[in-house]
């Protein structure tokens, strides 16, 4: 009788289990549905989030949460108390921030440190004021070691001139020049090349980029504006 019953045990664990796993494909297949359907939303990845209850989840534009029964949508950053109000969402970004980054390299407009210690990966705008003003210190980063990685960011969006004009740049026989030369207000030659300037545009909405400049540091941490050389490797010294 007890291995009738202990039998039964096992069966209706096993059951329970198929039933769960079920559920949770089902969840997923509903989650991805319904963003990319109603919302019109690529999503890449799906992972448990720190709050029960709650998926998060990687698309085209950012992180965002999904209840289990992909019913509720939450954009929003999630905090540890328990840990000093650490961000859990930013720290999320910051490991897609550098795998992202990493895949854009060979295709940015580098501008190298002669005694490289960092580098950083900006993503910029040839007519963002700000970016113009970052990148008069360009001398002075690489002076502190730090190589300057730019990714294209045409904040008019892709069917704008703005675009084409930063095509222009990254297919330019000399593009660090003519990068330059644009962002001091001097017209660049229109040229064309297999180029990934949409790419990079694209992976920086990925990452919660919304404006220009931002600065993504070595740990993949995030400066969402202009900042002076200094305090750019005192932000990364920080980080370390």
């Amino acid at each position: 009788m007890k291995v009738v019953k202990f039998s039964l045990l096992v069966a209706m664990v096993f059951t329970t289990s198929l039933f769960a796993s079920a559920a949770s494909a089902a969840d997923e297949t509903a989650i991805k549905s319904k963003l990319t359907n109603m919302l019109g939303l690529e999503v890449d990845s799906l992972a448990d989030s720190p709050i029960p209850g709650l998926v998060q989840v990687s698309t085209n534009r950012g992180f965002f949460y999904v209840s289990d029964d992909a019913k509720y949508l939450v954009q929003a950053r999630i905090l540890n108390i328990d840990e000093g109000m650490r961000n859990e969402t930013e720290a999320a970004y910051s490991d897609l921030r550098i795998e992202g980054v990493k895949e854009m390299e060979s295709s940015a407009i580098t501008f190298k440190a002669k005694n490289e210690k960092h580098v950083i990966s900006v993503f910029t705008d040839t007519t963002c004021g700000y970016c113009r003003k970052l990148h008069k210190e360009v001398g002075d980063l690489n002076d502190l070691g730090i190589t300057v990685n730019y990714l294209a960011f045409p904040r008019a969006g892709l069917d704008s001139q703005n675009y084409q004009d930063m095509v222009s740049v990254w297919c330019a026989a000399n593009p660090q020049k003519a990068l330059t030369d644009a962002k001091a207000g001097n017209d660049v030659a229109t040229a064309k090349c297999a180029n990934k300037v949409a790419e990079q545009y694209l992976l920086g909405q990925k990452l919660g980029v919304n404006g220009t400049p931002n600065i993504v540091l070595p740990d993949g941490s995030l400066i969402p504006g202009y900042q002076p050389a200094g305090m750019i490797a005192q932000a990364i010294e920080q980080a370390e």
